[in-house]
């Protein structure tokens, strides 16, 4: 059983910052890939959007609508990703999700149970 444990959400002003943390649990073989993605309100029929990843070699993707503003990182030895996201603007208002992708599993990984970003002021 795998389980993920999402953390930092919240409401903040245009321009705030907010640092989301996903601690993975459970027996799974090493992360490969770890990542978030979102998904916006009014979009819930369609598919979530990739915000960042990183992979274990420390390699990251970022979607080019956050690129400057969000940064990824993973702590391996806690199996814990972190999106640290500054100059939040309202469009990026959503559910954000963490997702992993270890060695051996699902083929779209194990995720999280969502947590919200509300960016308003």
């Amino acid at each position: 059983q795998v389980q993920l444990v999402e953390s930092g959400g919240g409401l903040v002003q245009p321009g705030g910052s907010l640092r989301l943390s996903c601690a993975a649990s459970g027996t799974f073989f090493s992360i490969s890939t770890m990542g978030w993605y979102r998904q916006a309100p009014g979009k819930q029929g369609k598919q979530r959007e990739l915000v960042a990843r990183i992979v274990s070699g420390g390699s990251t993707k970022y979607a080019d609508s956050v690129k400057g503003r969000f940064t990824i990182s993973r702590d391996n030895a806690k199996n814990t990703v972190y999106l640290q996201m500054n100059s939040l603007k309202p469009e990026d208002t959503a559910v954000y999700y963490c997702n992993i992708l270890p060695g051996v599993g699902p083929v779209d990984g194990y995720w999280g149970q969502g947590t919200q970003v509300t960016v308003s002021s």
